[in-house]
């Protein structure tokens, strides 16, 4: 089993110990350990909730950065469908994707397109009755991860279809490969608005391997753009997505581009915890499709783009306005892949189970239950724990001690 790669990473050096991240972690991944954080990797999703609320600029991405264009003989670009939402209206979607191929990229391939033909399919699932329902978007892949080590009894129900940035990905690569070039000398670039896709591409979802090659920032290359785009006068008409698949960038876009009624559309990693939870004990069964976002307002809320996630969200709805919502979309048949499933099945990651024998398991959470009882309970963080029954959590697991609660260390004896 090839070891997880996560793309959020720890600068020591700029932490000061503060519990910004700490109480922001929705899977309790983070401590504070002689004064510093730490990410316990196991327990990470790669939300970027903690990149987000970090005052100190501690939390990062480990991503590519543009120069990476130099490794390949032809290179694409993938917007991420975000990436609409950072420009203000004045730059048209095409010269914008036009200032890429002044960046350096030898072409630019419109990830939205890929999302509608996604959205065609999604719908046929959605129809059939032989599937768990509700059915539960892979788009984000925070939530898919999240299933999988607090939700497994989900798994069943998740859509297990790639997404938009692979099957983009795949038929370019197929392309150029009929074109003459190897496939080495092709480097597939996503622009990412988050750390989580970053980690989707190096460890894949429910494929073998990703068939993108490098993942940038938005804001990297946002930038570089903003520096360029009013000098770009050679407009190439690239964009050729209807509003159906840019509203993909924003949460409920996704369900709307299926043309289906019975769903709910979900945001924010807390929201869509409660909603996960109601899920497992069948609430929604009446559901046909859930959509969630660990992000606010979805993919434009992402913590690697640049524009508020609000005007992000309003200007993707601009574009979706501008490019027709009710647009029939044109099926390219070159387009899809041979199969857009899975090929691999995803498993639980069980990283919240006591022990694997269930006596054992118990005892631990009867321990769990009594060293609970002992703690305050007033959830400071002080002993470099989210709160008391993390604390406890971990002093069962041999990863910490009583005497690690600051207030009862402080406890007049006798």
């Amino acid at each position: 089993m090839r070891e997880y790669w996560h793309s959020v990473v720890l600068e020591k050096d700029y932490c000061n110990g503060c519990t910004h991240c700490l109480d922001r972690c929705p899977t309790q991944a983070i401590r504070i350990i002689d004064g510093k954080a730490r990410i316990i990797q196991d327990r990470c999703i790669d939300c970027g909730e903690c990149l987000r609320v970090c005052p100190y600029h501690a939390k990062g991405a480990l991503v590519s950065s543009i120069d990476t264009l130099n490794n390949y003989k032809y290179t694409v670009a993938l917007p991420s469908i975000s990436f609409y939402g950072q420009f203000s209206e004045e730059y048209d979607t095409n010269k914008v994707y036009n200032a890429l191929l002044k960046l350096g990229f030898d072409e630019v391939y419109d990830t939205a397109h890929a999302a509608e033909i996604l959205a065609v399919y999604e719908k046929a699932m959605v129809e059939k009755e032989h599937y768990n329902k509700p059915l539960i978007s892979t788009y984000c892949p925070v939530i898919t991860r999240l299933i999988q080590i607090k939700y497994p009894a989900l798994i069943d129900h998740i859509i297990k279809l790639e997404a938009p940035m692979e099957i983009a990905a795949r038929h370019v690569r197929k392309r150029l490969i009929q074109e003459g070039y190897t496939s080495d000398e092709i480097g597939i670039i996503y622009i990412s608005p988050c750390p989580a896709k970053i980690t989707s591409i190096k460890n894949p979802i429910g494929i073998d391997k990703s068939s993108i090659d490098e993942a940038v920032s938005t804001e990297e290359i946002y930038y570089k753009v903003m520096k360029i785009i009013d000098k770009v006068t050679d407009i190439k008409p690239i964009q050729c997505s209807t509003g159906k698949g840019i509203g993909w960038a924003r949460v409920g876009g996704q369900s709307y581009a299926m043309e289906i009624d019975d769903y709910i559309a979900v945001d924010g990693i807390d929201e869509v915890i409660k909603v996960l939870e109601s899920m497992e004990i069948g609430k929604l069964n009446s559901l046909d499709f859930f959509e969630g976002y660990a992000c606010v307002n979805g993919c434009v809320g992402g913590p690697l783009n640049v524009e508020n996630t609000f005007i992000g969200k309003n200007r993707v709805r601009k574009l979706t306005k501008k490019y027709g919502m009710d647009e029939p979309v044109t099926i390219d048949i070159e387009l899809i892949p041979e199969n857009m499933e899975w090929d691999t099945p995803i498993k639980p990651m069980p990283i919240f189970k006591l022990d694997t024998d269930f006596k054992r398991a118990l005892e631990k959470m009867a321990k769990i239950e009594e060293y609970t009882q002992i703690l305050p309970g007033i959830n400071c963080g002080a002993c470099g724990a989210p709160n008391c029954r993390v604390l406890a959590e971990d002093i069962v697991s041999g990863n910490a001690k009583l005497e690690d609660c600051v207030l009862l260390k402080n406890q007049p004896k006798g």
